[in-house]
């Protein structure tokens, strides 16, 4: 599993400092960029809302292969794009075939946390940082040095290695009978009656919205406003997932110690200072440190939430799973547009600002991530 995540995260830091070389190399706009960015998240959303449906028929270890395998793809078939219109196709299918593996292996670490009681899921997330580390600092010294292509051509080669090998070693959970019952609990536009489940999906909205925000427009920011070249643009997301690394590696022992809603509170207000100090940085290597200082915060937030709506009352897993990272894309689906189009009339300094106050929000509804707790009458019955 700890592959698994750690290729979805280089895959999606590798693409980070391809950014300013695909704005360049297409010669369009910030906004024209928020919109195939949208495509992205569009087709991330798409593949998420079917994949509870998808989990329950075939099993979370064969959806993985399914979306992993082509994933490892996307990035190339991105770069390779010689237009606008087949930019946009390649970017729906890397964005559904990243948003369909997040949900499969994530569905697969609640199934584990639930048998074990226990917080997993930061550490899971950390190897997924690991990668976006990984992916970030490598990649604008490999696209400065050797080009877009080769560079995408490598990770594509070692993603598919990392997925091909470990999906053998997966844990298939027992798929359920095709029976009534079955068919009844897995129909394919039933919406959950829990009304929890979608507030802990808009917390993770406003979480993803800010991480999405470094992913996207980090490096343009440190690049076009900052005036730094791109190996050094390319740091801002690197230090960013190179510190949630850290964090998530620690963050399941934190969060069992001192609960998950105590540990959210704490890391939402941490974010919203990073993201503040940001946005308000005069030079690029305080943006870097401020980046990495916001990765510190929300390094443990999206596990939290992930696991909050895996554990909801009377639903599956996967059910939960897929209602809250449906809405917590639904982040990277609105916000590269509505970012794309503000950078072009101002400038992404305010945007990181505003941002803040996002995760000042998280930070008061933190009290509804309590069903990631892992009392001992709180475990689900196998």
């Amino acid at each position: 599993m700890a592959a698994i995540f750690l290729a979805n995260g280089f895959l999606t830091g590798a693409w980070a400092p391809q950014i300013p070389v695909f704005l360049t190399r297409l010669d369009i706009s910030k906004f024209t960029l928020g919109l195939l960015i949208l495509l992205f998240g569009a087709g991330a959303v798409t593949a998420m809302s079917w994949c509870g449906h998808l989990i329950s028929r075939h099993g979370s270890r064969t959806v993985l292969r399914w979306f992993g395998l082509v994933g490892s793809l996307g990035l190339l078939v991105v770069a390779l794009a010689p237009n606008v219109p087949l930019a946009a196709i390649a970017m729906f299918i890397f964005g559904g075939s990243i948003g369909g593996m997040d949900v499969a292996m994530n569905a697969n670490a609640v199934t584990v946390e639930r048998r074990l009681s226990r917080a997993i899921m930061s550490s899971s997330h950390g190897f997924w940082s690991l990668g976006g580390f990984a992916g970030g600092a490598l990649g604008g010294i490999a696209i400065q040095n050797y080009g877009h292509l080769a560079h995408a051509a490598v990770v594509t080669a070692l993603a598919f290695a990392m997925i091909a090998v470990a999906v053998r070693y997966l844990i298939a959970e027992d798929r359920p009978r095709h029976g009534s019952s079955a068919v009844a609990g897995h129909r394919k536009f039933a919406l959950p009656g829990n009304p929890m489940v979608y507030l802990v999906g808009l917390m993770a909205l406003l979480t993803m919205i800010s991480e999405g925000a470094v992913l996207d427009w980090a490096a343009l920011y440190l690049q076009q406003e900052l005036g730094t070249d791109l190996a050094i643009a390319g740091l801002a997301y690197a230090a960013f997932s190179g510190v949630m690394a850290v964090m998530r590696f620690v963050g399941d022992g934190v969060r069992n110690r001192f609960g998950a809603v105590t540990t959210l509170r704490v890391s939402a207000i941490v974010a919203a200072a990073g993201m503040l100090v940001a946005g308000l940085a005069p030079s690029p290597w305080l943006a870097i440190a401020a980046f990495a200082f916001c990765g510190f915060g929300i390094a443990n937030m999206v596990p939290i939430l992930f696991s909050a709506g895996g554990n909801q009352e009377g639903m599956s897993s996967g059910t939960g799973m897929s209602v809250v990272t449906t809405m917590g894309y639904s982040g990277i689906l609105v916000a590269p547009s509505a970012i794309g189009f503000v950078a072009e009339h101002s400038s992404f300094g305010p945007i990181f600002v505003a941002l803040s106050g996002l995760l000042v929000i998280v930070f008061l509804m933190a009290g509804l991530a309590h069903r990631a707790e892992f009392a001992p009458d709180a475990a689900p019955a196998e």
